[in-house]
């Protein structure tokens, strides 16, 4: 009897496990797609046609005009899987550290994909990979073609600001159904990648009206996205991180301005930093290894030599404001940074990364990590979106809402970031 009892304890402690974790999805409102659930057949095509894209990506020395262009078939049992722009995409993997491999692993495994329901009012399709660090989301057809009409202007703008807060788009895909079915879907970087500690997440768009979401409306099978009015009272403390921060959600909310854009959003969340997260983000094998991904010295490996420990540990908004650059700050040397890796790093407004997988879109306070993101940046400010002003003018006279137009929408944006963060 002892050894029938020793032999079902592993079996129990795996239902135990699994049983947790299925709870802990089912809380914040995933789960998973398996063979009985409505999109298990849209998401097993997604799957096998991704698979064929991305084996059959090639890899491009450099991007021409014509590879924005680009539309690939791959023919598949059933259907058909059309992949945009394919060598762009590729490239911007390849410059977040993202192997196609890596990314083939996640977006193909044999694990099932999860649904993502929120309380948005979004009648788009949301989508994991099993590991939660991708998404995919369902598009129509308007918002595809706003998306590969400024797909060079968007990768000339991460080129630019390589440490963009902007949701990073991964690829653009089609799945055709001969007289059945078609489907336009995005795939992405998750904002909240990995979201273990994650309990509470903000989508802000720097207004008042319809901006409170009742933390116990929704039932539990619905995540709570809070917004700005629920968040009164509360800051983003970044300390030394809050002046890059402030020009970098600028930069974005102009280029936003530029493509004629309104009703994006910043996705927050936070978790408290672990005691050795804290002393990681001191060590000096860890600031190494973040100034080395920030500025991208790969054919210029890092000398430890400790000397150089005082410029690269400075605090990161006296290095972007020119710290050792003919400053008061300390001189640069050739041990350090040059006078030109001095300048390219405040121009493009990059900052030390912290040593995090998903590291663009997290940002680590004094004692809180801090997951952001700027995405929904399909809004453009066309007539509707105008008569849609006028209208909200008389019904909300005086009050702030989302539709305004993108200079009023961006100013307001970069105002709410400025006050809300210490």
């Amino acid at each position: 009897m002892a050894g029938d009892d020793s032999a079902g304890r592993p079996r129990a402690a795996r239902r135990a496990r699994w049983w947790q974790l299925s709870q802990r999805w089912r809380m914040v409102g995933v789960f998973e797609i398996d063979s009985k659930h409505e999109f298990y057949s849209l998401t097993s095509m997604m799957k096998e046609g991704l698979q064929a894209c991305i084996q059959n990506t090639e890899e491009q020395d450099s991007l021409t005009d014509a590879h924005f262009k680009t539309e690939d078939v791959q023919q598949c049992k059933g259907f058909e899987m059309h992949a945009f722009a394919a060598p762009v995409f590729s490239a911007l993997r390849r410059s977040l550290d993202i192997s196609e491999q890596e990314f083939l692993d996640s977006l193909c495994s044999d694990a099932n994909y999860l649904q993502f329901i929120s309380n948005s009012k979004s009648k788009a399709d949301f989508f994991l990979t099993n590991d939660k660090r991708f998404f995919l989301k369902t598009q129509n057809e308007r918002e595809i073609r706003f998306l590969l009409s400024n797909l060079p202007a968007y990768m000339e703008h991460l080129e630019k600001y390589p440490h963009s807060l902007m949701v990073r788009f991964l690829g653009v895909h089609q799945i055709v159904v001969p007289n059945q079915l078609k489907k336009y879907f995005i795939v992405m970087q998750s904002v909240f990648y990995p979201d273990e500690r994650i309990n509470i997440r903000y989508d802000i768009k720097g207004c008042e009206v319809g901006r409170w979401t009742d933390p116990e409306a929704g039932g539990e099978q619905i995540i709570k996205v809070l917004k700005d009015n629920n968040f009164r009272g509360q800051s983003i403390a970044l300390g030394p991180e809050k002046s890059w921060f402030a020009r970098q959600v600028k930069a974005d909310a102009a280029f936003l301005q530029e493509l004629n854009v309104l009703d994006y959003s910043l996705l927050l969340a936070h978790q408290p930093l672990h005691q050795d997260e804290l002393d990681g983000k001191h060590s000096f094998a860890d600031l190494i290894l973040r100034t080395t991904k920030s500025l991208d010295l790969e054919d210029h490996p890092t000398d430890p030599d400790p000397s150089h420990v005082p410029l690269l540990h400075s605090r990161s908004e006296d290095v972007q404001d020119g710290a050792g650059c003919g400053s008061e700050g300390p001189e640069p040397t050739q041990e350090t940074m040059c006078d030109v890796e001095l300048k390219e790093f405040h121009e493009h407004n990059r900052r030390l990364l912290p040593n995090f997988k998903n590291a663009i879109h997290v940002i680590d306070g004094a004692d809180r990590r801090y997951f952001v993101g700027i995405v929904d940046i399909f809004t453009v400010y066309s007539l509707r979106k105008r008569l849609e002003n006028l209208w909200k003018k008389l019904r909300f006279p005086g009050r702030d809402f989302s539709t305004v137009s993108p200079v009023k929408y961006s100013q307001r944006f970069c105002r709410w970031i400025q006050q809300h963060t210490q």
